[in-house]
């Protein structure tokens, strides 16, 4: 499983938006939009 789907399936199974879990992660929703297009990834 790519990386991409383990954090939308993360999302999706917490039940919480693109925008949410941004917030919780202290990052921007269009960083988290582009992890789970595969676009980039996270910073370790």
């Amino acid at each position: 499983m790519a990386i991409k789907d383990v954090i939308a399936a993360i999302r999706k199974e917490a039940g919480i938006t693109q925008e949410e879990m941004a917030r919780r992660l202290y990052v921007t929703r269009q960083a988290i939009s582009r992890w789970e297009q595969g676009r980039t990834l996270p910073d370790v």
